[in-house]
């Protein structure tokens, strides 16, 4: 294990913090390294996963399109990449129309340069995006400009296109800025992940709804994380009573396989022309079709409505956690499979909480520093849930014995 630890040090970049520890397969919602031992991943492969690690539908889509072919140009019709954008425009805005990207971020910089053209031939004087504080929206030297936090934008020249950073559930102060800065377009999160799960409120985002329509800006919802079920409906937004002008996808969206877009309405879904925007992979083959498959699965199967029950259940138990050990996690906040655990205690006492859970075969993130996320996958059973709290409780009072809170 060691020894892939050091290699990895010598041969790969150091953009990621990473533990000694090498991966080898999944099946289900386990995660086994190159020594067996099995881990309970309450992650999901960084919210990837949605359907657990080898599913039965992927396994076979990814078996059938191999042998029909990993990747067609761009130049000629993809039925399988029109068929999930279709599937996608009717589950969302019914009318729109879909640009597929590799991942969440590029979807990002793909919303800011069809704004930029939407700008342009529509001879608009307004500029400049407003978003949410503690959002994230990804860390390509464009879309890491729109993600708010200091530590992933402060070593890097500025954007060209202003940008506006707002508090969540403050609809005054975001009137304010769209009064006095007069901005193109709102990009937000329903539920900031990133930032520490954080929903939105209702009525905050009707009031951004009420004024986007007042001052004519476009909305823009990133659902890269909050998307594709995860909430208990296909994208977060549906949740209220909203409608985007754009909205991201990404991470889930591709079955395990890269793959992010987005999902334009009629005002904008005709402003790129041909040779406007691009990707060598776009609409890739493998990619759309492990998408369309975990689509039909999550609509066709009842998935969604199950996970979000199963949810619940999951909630309970974090809730008892929670005030059963008031001093050490201050509060738990869910929607649907997303999780934010605000512990109480320094961010290295949170990181050795991490790990302990780790060695106990139980896989968690950190963000914020002291903030635990779960993104469990979907499949996940009550039975897991239960062997995860257990190890939660035991790792808590290790942890909370040598703090000084």
């Amino acid at each position: 294990m060691s020894d892939w630890f050091q290699l990895d040090k010598e041969y790969m970049m150091s953009t990621y913090c990473r533990t000694e520890v090498a991966m080898e397969k999944g099946e289900g919602c386990k995660l086994y390294d190159v020594d067996g031992k099995e881990y309970l991943d309450l992650f999901s492969g960084v919210g990837v996963n949605v359907l657990g690690y080898n599913h039965p539908k992927i396994v076979q889509m990814t078996m059938e399109q191999v042998a029909k072919s990993l990747h067609l140009p761009f130049h000629f019709l993809n039925p399988v990449a029109i068929e999930y954008a279709k599937k996608l425009v009717d589950c969302t805005l019914k009318s729109g129309k879909v640009f597929f990207t590799n991942s969440g971020t590029e979807a990002t910089e793909t919303t800011l340069k069809l704004i930029d053209k939407y700008r342009f031939i529509a001879n608009e004087e307004r500029d400049g995006v407003v978003v949410l504080k503690d959002s994230f929206h990804g860390r390509t030297l464009g879309a890491l400009h729109f993600t708010r936090q200091e530590k992933v934008y402060q070593n890097f020249p500025k954007t060209s296109i202003p940008v506006y950073e707002v508090e969540r559930e403050n609809i005054d102060q975001l009137e304010e800025t769209i009064i006095k800065e007069n901005p193109i377009a709102i990009m937000l999160e329903p539920v900031l992940g990133s930032g520490g799960i954080y929903p939105l409120s209702n009525e905050y985002l009707r009031g951004v709804q009420n004024l986007c329509e007042k001052y004519n800006v476009l909305l823009v919802v990133d659902e890269v994380q909050s998307g594709m079920g995860r909430t208990g409906k296909l994208f977060a937004y549906q949740n209220f009573n909203i409608t985007p002008d754009i909205i991201q996808i990404g991470k889930g969206a591709g079955g395990g396989i890269p793959l992010g877009g987005i999902i334009v309405g009629e005002r904008l879904c005709d402003v790129f022309s041909p040779g406007d925007h691009g990707t060598t992979f776009a609409h890739s083959s493998m990619g759309t079709a492990l998408g369309l498959t975990v689509l039909n699965t999550l609509l066709d199967d009842g998935l969604m409505q199950e996970a979000y029950e199963t949810s619940l259940y999951l909630n309970d138990k974090l809730q008892d956690i929670q005030k059963e050990n008031a001093y050490y996690i201050q509060e738990v906040r869910h929607a649907g499979m997303m999780f934010g655990i605000s512990v109480n205690d320094t961010k290295e006492n949170v990181k050795k909480l991490q790990i302990e859970l780790m060695n106990k075969g139980m896989l968690v993130d950190v963000t914020q520093g002291n903030i635990i996320r779960l993104l469990p996958p979907y499949i996940i059973t009550k039975e897991e849930i239960d062997a995860f709290t257990y190890e939660f409780i035991s790792c808590i009072h290790n942890i909370a014995a040598t703090a000084s809170i």
